[in-house]
This record gives structure tokens, C-alpha cells and sequence, in this order.
């Protein structure tokens, strides 16, 4: 059997059935040969985030595999790969290589060398006959421990070789990793003396699909509950114990409970600093519960660090809770506790209340231009949010909806942030669809993200994934303003021109353009339309140049 078919054969055991990827690459056709669907973008950076999209939004149960051609094919892939791990996303990459004999020459781009720094684990495929060996290990790295992308590059030559077929090839394990009992003794201990603590969930609790137990927690403790970017909807936002999930634009809530914690017990996150993120003050006591012990004091310094599966933490820390307020003469306690609760809910409506009542103005805004914020408001208000799966795209567009958006349900938001390339939201709605076909899949971009990327709506048309893109189109690099003051007034290097529905129709899906605040609404339930029927489908609103505020809690929206 061919190297290339013996490839296809342990995908297809390891439960693999699509594969993204862009010519030329042996696996493609062999994969097909094996019933396992080829999906075929336009560029390889929105391929991997396609895959990485399927990875998020199945908690890595259904891994996204990408497929990629030597030299160029690797080289044009770096950018998506760099999102995926920083933000810790298992993909596997099957790279084609150069021939054998060719391997030694300089000029040749080997992907296995330069992807070392943004992968997990890289290998080659030296010897064919050892590539039952070489997959097992990379579907266990990719697996297992921290997620993160993995890669096997074979040689072009290597593709053609004759090896044994994989017969007795058997899938790779999954194993998880137990916290030590004394770290959550502390932790818990630590958890019941503190006067205003706070929980704040990270993409790890998807990861472990621990999301029953964060909630038991967090209602058994009577302590809020914000997440990450990463994590946004690991917790039910209508939940009274939740202020709002965390980023540059957050709650009022929010703000003043990050501001005013005196424990915070950080859970599947890494506490990574970064600009697009609650920036965590000094001189709070940290608990952090973490996958990977390489996290530990590298954002805060941990007083209790936590190491293990962060499924595992959350049953060791609600089942020590249980049993210290179940203890002789906890009974008062425990009352207290559920006090506690009432009133940290009572606290989260009495700082958003007003907050919302103060962006109603934008939210219900009549303007036209149009404000992004009504644009927003009312596709939540239109759109089925439980059957909804949406992802912002960076700048401006991921800090006007995080805040505003209402993730009720698991796995119902991808947010990222920790790179933020323009154009990366389209190939998550990609990938979430093909995860999840009966979800609507919403990405909401700017108009210079969708100059990166929007051609690739040419690929939801020709592979039938109907999703729906929403373009906020100002016709400038808004955030660049403040920045590039001479270059707009001089050479208007900031403008940007085009129109984006008519590509869209162009290329074979549902486009409309929208100006005013009345047709706002009746857009959307087309396009809704539309993708139920199996097209893709754009709407292009045209917004003012509005720069989402990246004041915390901000109750001014002027």
C-alpha cells in the first residue's frame, strides 16, 4: 500500500472524516478513496481556521485535520497555525515536503523546522515503513496534555512509497491528568474565607466540557463568574451569578468585580496578558487551576497553583465544598451561602442595570450612518441565539460584540484574541458549521478583515456551508484614526473602498446592503432565510467610523 493511502486509512481510524486543505497534496485524493470528505479553500489561513474552528467547537472530539502542498502551501499556512497556538487549539497539519534528496538544500522551505516554534510537536516521515509509529504519536500529542497544533510533514517522494498497510493500527489514547488534593483542600479553604471572590473560567473548561461543574461551583459558593475571550459562553451570561464575560470592552459589573476581588480562582485559562483581555491588577490573592504547570506564575503570581484536567478540578473542588458545608455544624453555612448568592446576583443587576440603560442609546440607535452597536442588537434580537453560533473578527468588531452578546449556551461563541489576524473570523464560521451543520453560523467582521479573507465566501458557496457573514463596513481602518492623523489627512492611507455584497453575489451567495436602521432587521431574517435554504449569505451595513471603547465598564458611550 502507498504511504499516501496507508495515511488516509489511520485518519479514517482515528474518526476522522474531513479533511480542509488546498492542492497539491497526495492525502487529498486518497482521502477521498476512503470516504473521508476533502474541503478546498482558496487560501491555506483560512483553512486552518477552519480546522481550528471544528477542534473549538467539538472540545477537540472531532479534530481538524489540514492538508497543505510543499514550499508555498506551508509557507502561506504559517499565520493560521501562529492563531492556533497561541490560542491553544489542537489541529494536526499534514504537510507535503520537499523530496528526500532534496532536503539538505538551503533555499527549500521545510516546514517541520520552521513550525517548531508554533507547534506542539513536529516530526518528519524519515523512514516510511515507521509511519504507523509516527501518526500514533502525533494523534496522542495532539490529544492529550495542552492543545495545540502538531504536525507530520512527509517528503513528496515518501507519498509513493510501498509499506505494509495498517492493519493492526489501533487509535491513539486520551488520557487526563488528576489535581493533587491537598492543592484543592487550599483551595477551597481559601475559597469560603474570602470577602468578595471571584471565579473566572477559561477555554480549558470547554476543553474538559466541564460546564455543569463550573456551574455547581459557582452556586454552591455563591460567587460570580466571568470568562475569558476563550471561554465566553462556558457560562451562561443569563445566569444571575454572571457579570458579563471578559475583554477590552467589558461590564460595569464586571469592571468593579475585577476591580474589588479579594480571591480569584482562575480555572482552564492561563492568565496571559494581553491587550485584548482583563488585564488582572497585582496584589490579589490568585488561585489558578491550570492544564499545563507551564502556566503557573507567568500572568500573576499563583498563592495555590492546581495542575490537572480542568473537568477533574472542578468535580475535586465541588465535591470538597459539599463535604465542608455538609460537615456537623456547617448548616449555617451553607445558608449563608446561598445568601451570598442573592446578594452577589442583586450587586450584578444594580451595576448592569444602569450601564445598559446608558448604551441604549447606541443599542436603539437611529443614526446613519449606522452605530455598529444597533447592528448588533438587533441581529440578537432576530437570530435564535440557543441554535446560534457567532465569532467576532479583530478590532472593533470583536469589542462591540462580546459585551453585548449573550452567550447562554456551550460552545456557542468562539472568541480568541491573543493574536489577532484580520480576516480570521470568516474560517471560524466555516469550521463551526461543518461541526455543527444544524446551528446557524454567524462571523462578524469589519470591511479590512474582509479584504484578507472575503474570498473565501467563495468557498462556503462551492462547498455548500451555509453561513452568514456580517460585514460592518465604515470604508475606513477606523482604529488607525487616532494613529495615522497625517497619512488620512495627507494621502488617505486609512480609506478602504469596495462592496463587499456585491462580491458576494458575485461569487454566488445572498448579498444585500444595508443603510438604514429599518432594514436592518428584515435583512437579517432574509439572510437567516437564505443560509436555511443552503446559501451563504453577506449583509454589509454601513456604519459610521466608530471605535469600540476599550474602557472597562465604560457607562458613557459617548
Amino acid at each position: 500500500m502507498r504511504v499516501a493511502d496507508a495515511v488516509a486509512r489511520i485518519l479514517a481510524a482515528e474518526g476522522v472524516d474531513l479533511l480542509i486543505g488546498y492542492p497539491v497534496n497526495p492525502l487529498i485524493e486518497a482521502a477521498a478513496a476512503v470516504g473521508i470528505r476533502p474541503i478546498i479553500v482558496r487560501q491555506e489561513r483560512t483553512g486552518i481556521h477552519m480546522a481550528d474552528a471544528m477542534s473549538r467547537m467539538t472540545s477537540g472530539q472531532r479534530l481538524g485535520v489540514f492538508a497543505m502542498q510543499h514550499g508555498p502551501g506551508a509557507e502561506n499556512s504559517f499565520g493560521g497555525v501562529a492563531q492556533a497556538y497561541a490560542d491553544s487549539v489542537p489541529i494536526l497539519l499534514l504537510p507535503a515536503g520537499h523530496d528526500r534528496r532534496e532536503m539538505g538544500i538551503a533555499q527549500n522551505f521545510r516546514a517541520v523546522e520552521a513550525y517548531r516554534p508554533i507547534t506542539k510537536w513536529a516530526d518528519e516521515l524519515r523512514v516510511s515503513a515507521t509511519l504507523p509509529d509516527t501518526m500514533r504519536r502525533a494523534f496522542a500529542q495532539v490529544r492529550n496534555g495542552r492543545p495545540r497544533p502538531v504536525m507530520v510533514e512527509i517528503p513528496w517522494d515518501a507519498w509513493e512509497d510501498e509499506i505494509d498497510p495498517p492493519d493492526g493500527y489501533t487509535p491513539a489514547i486520551r488520557a487526563r491528568s488528576a489535581p493533587d488534593p491537598a492543592g484543592i483542600e487550599s483551595a477551597i479553604t481559601l475559597l469560603l474565607a474570602a470577602e468578595r471572590p471571584l471565579i473566572y473560567a477559561g477555554q480549558g473548561v470547554h476543553y474538559a466540557r466541564a460546564w455543569e461543574g463550573l456551574r455547581r461551583l459557582a452556586e454552591l459558593l455563591g460567587v460570580p463568574v466571568t470568562t475569558s475571550l476563550q471561554g465566553k459562553s462556558a457560562f451562561p451570561e443569563d445566569h444571575p451569578l454572571s457579570p458579563g464575560s471578559g475583554g477590552r470592552s467589558v461590564s460595569a459589573a464586571l469592571d468593579a468585580f475585577v476591580r474589588d476581588a479579594d480571591v480569584v480562582l482562575g480555572i482552564g485559562c492561563s492568565f496571559t496578558p494581553t491587550s485584548y483581555g482583563i488585564r488582572w491588577p497585582v496584589g490579589k490573592r490568585y488561585i489558578h487551576a491550570t492544564g499545563d504547570a507551564a502556566d503557573l506564575d507567568q500572568g500573576v503570581h499563583a498563592e495555590i497553583g492546581i495542575v490537572g484536567d480542568a473537568g477533574l478540578v472542578l468535580d475535586a473542588l465541588v465535591a470538597c465544598a459539599e463535604e465542608r458545608l455538609t460537615a456537623s455544624g456547617a448548616g449555617t453555612e451553607r445558608a449563608e451561602r446561598v445568601d451570598r448568592g442573592r446578594t452577589v446576583a442583586a450587586q450584578i443587576a444594580s451595576l448592569n442595570e444602569p450601564w445598559r440603560s446608558a448604551w441604549a442609546k447606541k443599542l436603539r440607535s437611529d443614526e446613519v450612518p449606522l452605530t455598529p452597536y444597533r447592528v448588533i442588537s438587533d441581529l440578537a434580537a432576530t437570530v435564535d441565539i440557543a441554535r446560534t453560533i457567532i465569532t467576532h473578527d479583530a478590532g472593533s468588531p470583536r469589542d462591540q460584540l462580546s459585551p453585548f452578546w449573550p452567550a447562554t449556551a456551550p460552545l456557542s461563541y468562539i472568541g480568541w484574541g491573543k493574536t489577532t489576524q484580520l480576516g480570521t473570523g470568516l474560517g471560524y464560521a466555516l469550521g463551526a458549521k461543518l461541526a455543527h451543520p444544524d446551528k446557524l453560523c454567524i462571523n462578524v467582521m469589519g470591511d479590512a478583515a474582509f479584504g484578507f479573507t472575503g474570498l473565501d465566501f467563495e468557498t462556503a458557496v462551492r462547498e455548500r456551508i451555509p453561513i452568514l457573514t456580517v460585514v460592518l463596513n465604515n470604508f475606513s481602518m477606523a482604529i488607525e484614526l487616532e494613529i495615522m492623523p497625517i497619512s488620512t489627512e495627507r494621502y488617505r492611507s486609512t480609506d478602504i473602498s469596495g462592496d463587499c455584497a456585491a462580491i458576494a453575489r458575485a461569487l454566488g451567495g445572498h448579498g444585500e446592503r444595508v443603510t438604514q436602521p429599518h432594514e436592518i432587521v428584515p435583512a437579517i431574517r432574509r439572510a437567516v432565510a437564505a443560509t436555511e435554504a443552503g446559501t451563504p449569505a453577506l449583509l454589509e451595513f454601513i456604519t459610521s467610523k466608530e471605535v469600540a471603547l476599550s474602557l472597562s465598564g465604560a457607562t458613557n458611550p459617548d
